[in-house]
């Protein structure tokens, strides 16, 4: 497994180790038995609204995107590893996320990556069972890591 970590806006706590075991807790979750790879990238505000509004078309702020390469759903017999794709992480919007639940900013981001490594794997929310699906299994994974 493996995570590129790009933070632009310096908050610097972030544990590669860390969020490599709870990638793992992912894919076992989700029977998932590849080597994955992705990359995390921490930014301000600013710059996850312009990324909202140029791929979808959202012009408003929001606390994680995810971008999905879609190599999961083809021939990977071949590959040593497969690119999941990208995770984009407002920063800021997260720890006002994590200030309105008076849980800690680091847990916030972690909540916030297993939502966006799922989002990489296809799962989404745009329907009452899929948001079902996707956010009770956000919670077991979740709990699992804490």
């Amino acid at each position: 497994m493996e995570i590129n970590v790009y933070d632009e806006v310096e908050y610097n706590h972030i544990d590669t180790e860390r969020l490599i075991t709870i990638l793992q807790s992912v894919t076992r979750a989700i029977d998932a038995k590849l080597e994955y790879e992705l990359s995390l990238t921490l930014v301000s505000d600013e710059e996850i609204q312009r990324i909202n509004r140029e791929y979808r078309s959202k012009d408003q702020v929001t606390d994680v995107i995810s971008f999905e390469t879609g190599l999961h759903v083809v021939n990977i017999a071949n590959m040593e590893t497969v690119d999941l794709g990208d995770i984009f992480i407002s920063v800021a919007q997260a720890k006002r996320q994590a200030e309105a639940l008076n849980q800690s900013l680091t847990k916030e981001i972690e909540f916030l990556f297993i939502h966006g490594i799922l989002h990489l794997f296809g799962y989404d929310h745009l329907n009452e069972v899929d948001e079902e699906e996707m956010f009770s299994l956000q919670r077991k994974i979740v709990n699992e890591i804490n």
